[in-house]
């Protein structure tokens, strides 16, 4: 059953779906789930992953279906809406689907974006549940992440007040020896906190800390989230964390959460967060939410674990990549195919007419102002010119052996002339192309889409990397920059080359994962250049080692781990019923 997605606003689609939603135990028996492979928690349940994973081991894989976009407008273009609508339309033609989404956090929920629950019809329930912590692994993560500060900020104050013999006496610790001014740690919280960006820390006496200069960082954005994205299992997980860099000794030597003792005791605040969260869409097809890592600095994907378990559940496995196909989609290719060893069938490519007016040459868009009357009226040229961007990431798509499809998530303010605009332009570039109204319609309103994915899973493709492992870090973004971008090359920073030469020289390093760290608003660094942009090089400024989750960070331009909170967001308009404790206001 659809609902009036232009009158009802989501939490109220939600809170009506919600109604007829399946218990833990119903999930089981529809999924074929055992007992002891379900972990209630109120009326949601998180899937004990190993269990399901060796039961059902020689189970063949289902259809492994991605999804990505064009370059997002900072309101974004609906991917996971356009997944969720996916997932329905399955559902509408009688096929066994389901996926896997990453969890939102609470910096944009509480922020102007809103959660990051898909929208109108095509949204996944239950939507306060989902958009206020679930079922706790961002909390599990911060709780995980501040403990390893409070190792190190405890361990300098201690090494600070005491010599060498007293250390080894009263607590058998060596000298770490940290240098305060190479502290790679900070604390995390789940908001959009901007005051936070830069602290100071141990004001006081001798036993009040170590006074040194911190911050903040917004809980996605931790490495202990990235090492979720891609951790196999929990001793895997524990591997990580204790690899993990906190700063650097005054001689220049790293220094780890394995260094500081506290490692393991990290892992143990996060045992719970390695089993994925069950919940549905509001048409009650099953979706995991596990892991959600920023593409713009991490992989950008939900977990690997949540796709293995899904394909093998479900005949045909959506998962979403974060931003657009030149961040999420290259990731997803380049490192997170690469450390799972799946195979996708086919990649979605979500576009939509505002984002094309707006690379056309549109009007600026901004989150929570009122969008410019180019956007809502028909306006054939600016939809025409800003085709580029998409048959642009058309191309990144098919580099990796892929022949994308092109979903047309299509707004009830869009034309059929637009429309028609966009589908010959993805076709001539030898894409499939589907409109889609599974917003304002759900599964009824993505039956093309839905079959133009099942036509394209039928199809062989040619899936490989972009790159060799074997390829040194600065050839790597070299190709990423000139193949996947549109760059003309790559200039490094004197200190960032250095960096990249020692990093290269190591063979610790070798199979460390390329993240690339940009902005999302534009193929090159700077978010006001959209379209395709023509005749720029990436400036490279620093590289960032994530030896935990093993990644190294080039960074393209200046990247925020803490987000700040606009002028009117959207905690202005929640709201919870004292008498019921129903929540309102949400998206």
């Amino acid at each position: 059953m659809a609902y009036n997605a232009v009158e009802m606003a989501d939490w109220q689609i939600s809170e009506a779906a919600e109604e007829n939603m399946p218990t833990p135990e119903q999930w089981a028996e529809k999924l074929g789930l055992q007992s002891d492979e379900m972990l209630p928690m109120g009326r949601l349940a998180k899937v004990d992953f190993l269990k399901i994973i060796d039961r059902l081991k020689d189970r063949p894989d289902g259809k492994y279906i991605e999804v990505t976009a064009i370059t997002p407008t900072p309101l974004g273009e609906g991917k996971s809406t356009t997944s969720v609508g996916l997932m329905e339309g399955l559902g509408m033609r009688g096929k066994n689907v389901g996926g896997a989404l990453r969890q939102p956090s609470g910096g944009p929920t509480m922020n102007v974006k809103g959660t990051a629950a898909g929208g109108g019809n095509s949204l996944l329930i239950p939507m306060t549940e989902f958009s206020l912590g679930l079922t706790g692994d961002i909390n599990d993560i911060m709780n995980a992440h501040n403990l390893g500060m409070v190792a190190m900020t405890a361990r300098m104050q201690h090494e600070r007040n005491y010599n060498d013999e007293q250390l080894q006496r009263l607590t058998g610790m060596r000298r770490l020896d940290i240098d305060p001014t190479r502290v790679e740690f900070g604390w995390i919280i789940d908001f959009c906190a901007q005051a936070l960006r830069n602290i100071v820390i141990g004001l006081g006496g001798r036993f009040d800390g170590y006074t040194m200069q911190s911050k903040f960082g917004i809980a996605v954005g931790s490495e202990l989230m990235a090492i979720l994205a891609v951790a196999t299992d929990l001793a895997d997980l524990k591997e990580r964390i204790n690899n993990i860099t906190v700063a650097f000794d005054k001689s220049g030597k790293p220094v780890t959460c394995g260094d500081l003792e506290v490692g393991n005791a990290m892992a143990a605040f996060m045992r719970n967060t390695i089993n994925p969260t069950l919940m549905c869409t509001a048409e009650y097809q099953p979706c995991f939410v596990h892991a959600g890592p920023f593409a713009n600095i991490a992989v950008g994907q939900s977990s690997i674990i949540a796709d293995r378990v899904g394909l093998k559940l479900f005949d045909y496995h959506v998962t979403e990549s974060g931003f657009a196909a030149d961040i999420g989609f290259e990731k997803f290719w380049n490192v997170k195919c690469r450390f799972s060893g799946l195979k996708p069938h086919v990649s979605v490519l979500t576009s939509t007419i505002r984002a094309l007016k707006m690379h056309g040459g549109g009007p600026k868009v901004v989150a929570g102002k009122a969008l410019d009357d180019a956007y809502t009226k028909e306006n054939l040229e600016l939809v025409e010119k800003g085709c580029e961007n998409m048959v642009h990431m058309i191309g990144v798509i098919r580099k990796a052996g892929i022949n994308p499809v092109v979903c047309i998530n299509r707004f009830y303010t869009d034309t059929d002339a637009e429309c028609a605009i966009v589908r010959k332009a993805a076709e001539a570039a030898g894409a499939r192309c589907a409109e889609s109204k599974h917003w304002e319609k759900g599964g009824e309103g993505a039956l093309e889409f839905a079959d133009a994915v099942i036509e394209a899973c039928e199809e062989d493709n040619d899936f490989d990397f972009l790159y060799p492992l074997e390829m040194k870090l600065r050839d790597r973004v070299n190709k990423i920059a000139t193949e996947v971008y549109g760059a003309d090359g790559v200039d490094w920073a004197p200190e960032a080359a250095a960096k990249a030469e020692m990093l290269e020289n190591d063979p610790k390093y070798a199979d460390f994962a390329t993240m690339m760290v940009k902005t999302h608003l534009s193929l090159s660094h700077d978010p006001v250049k959209k379209g395709v942009p023509k005749g720029w090089r990436l400036p490279i400024r620093d590289v960032l080692i994530y030896s935990g989750a093993k990644f190294l960070c080039p960074c393209a331009g200046t990247i925020s781990l803490m987000p700040g909170t606009g002028s009117n967001p959207a905690f202005r308009r929640i709201d919870v019923d004292p008498a019921t404790g129903k929540v309102s206001g949400l998206f």
